[in-house]
């Protein structure tokens, strides 16, 4: 039997998710700012925005068991960290105090595009 997660969206799209049930809402408030925190520490090497605000992750789900999976892409599959990528992601996500268990799964749909990018990334690579 699986656990139940729930993902909720946040501003822009990107995806923030969050268990429902057995974790309480201040916990799971406290969870999400933390896993956002925690992506935000992430950068692609040839960009320099983080990869949440370049809209590089797609969703997180939170079981009420604390593992956390990520759903997330690049900006090009033939990106020359795509083996390292999901790894920072998932170290990075460890560290937020109550996960027990982190998991990067790299999707290509939908391909990702400059308009999955929060304002905050277009402002700082010009792009308005």
């Amino acid at each position: 039997m699986t656990d139940p997660t729930t993902t909720v969206e946040d501003d822009g799209g990107r995806g923030a998710a969050v268990a429902a049930g057995a974790i309480s809402q201040p916990e799971l408030d406290r969870l999400t700012d933390d896993i956002i925190a925690a992506l935000k520490t992430v950068f692609d090497p040839e960009i320099p925005v983080d990869i949440y605000e370049l809209g590089l992750i797609y969703k997180v789900d939170l079981s009420d068991d604390f593992d956390a999976r990520i759903e997330m892409t690049l900006t090009a599959p033939g990106c020359p960290v795509a083996g390292e990528m999901p790894i920072w992601v998932e170290q990075a996500v460890m560290k937020v105090e109550g996960i027990k268990s982190a998991t990067a799964d790299l999707t290509f749909d939908p391909p990702w595009d400059p308009s999955k990018m929060s304002d905050e990334a277009k402002l700082a690579l010009n792009m308005f």
